[in-house]
């Protein structure tokens, strides 16, 4: 969702060597960008959630994660991801922007938008952290408190192959996690009087159209069937 939100206008904005975005395309971006992070920071906590249940409770797994469950906590994830930032982006549109019209950034983002506004952005950035402590820092802690309790579980497996065999079935979704939260803290976290613009521009990058270039490649690479297809297409290449 974020890439063909951000992905096709910064393509279009590279090739022209600069453009225009309107003022209802910036905030439509915006929504849409916003709703997705959201939603991934969501799907993620959720997805710790089932790691958890499946090495701590591994004998409730098939009761507990039915496929009916799974789709409602999808469900709820877009629709608290989406209407939760409605909130912020409603207030913004009602800013006055009375100044230049020039973002200095690859696409509509919250800090670079509110440093065009003339009106006062107090309210807007005391919304953007009460959002940001919903929707991002809630989801952190419960990714930590899962991999807290996995941690314990794994390590009272009496076996070396046991506890490898259960660190392997989070080794993907931990990836992702680390790559997705490093950057969105980077950029939004630490202070802007840390990182240059380009900088986080860079970040910015890595978590719009990197990570979720990579989430396939990465959960794709867990399938035994994709990693022997990879292995012979490479020794097939190596012995041409």
């Amino acid at each position: 969702m974020v890439i063909t939100d951000i992905v096709p206008n910064l393509l279009y904005i590279l090739l022209s060597n600069g453009a225009a975005i309107t003022f209802i395309g910036c905030m439509t971006q915006l929504y849409f960008f916003c709703g997705s992070e959201g939603f991934e920071c969501l799907l993620l906590a959720v997805m710790s959630y089932d790691r958890y249940v499946a090495i701590c409770n591994p004998l409730r797994y098939s009761t507990i994660m039915t496929s009916g469950h799974c789709v409602i906590l999808s469900i709820t994830c877009w629709l608290f991801g989406f209407l939760i930032i409605l909130i912020y982006i409603i207030k913004t549109a009602k800013l006055i922007f009375c100044g230049p019209n020039v973002i200095d950034h690859l696409f509509c983002d919250l800090v670079p938008l509110l440093e065009l506004a003339c009106s006062d952005t107090f309210i807007i950035h005391v919304e953007i952290y009460l959002i940001g402590f919903v929707a991002v820092f809630i989801p952190a802690l419960i990714i930590i408190l899962s991999y807290t309790s996995i941690v314990r579980a794994v390590l009272r497996i009496p076996s070396s192959t046991g506890r490898q065999k259960a660190f392997s079935t989070c080794s993907s979704h931990l990836i992702v996690v680390s790559i997705f939260y490093w950057t969105i803290f980077s950029v939004y976290v630490v202070p802007p009087t840390d990182i240059t613009l380009s900088v986080s521009k860079i970040l910015s990058l890595l978590y719009t159209v990197f990570t979720p270039f990579i989430n396939p490649i990465i959960y794709s690479l867990r399938n035994k069937d994709i990693r022997k297809a990879v292995q012979e297409t490479f020794s097939k290449r190596v012995i041409w």
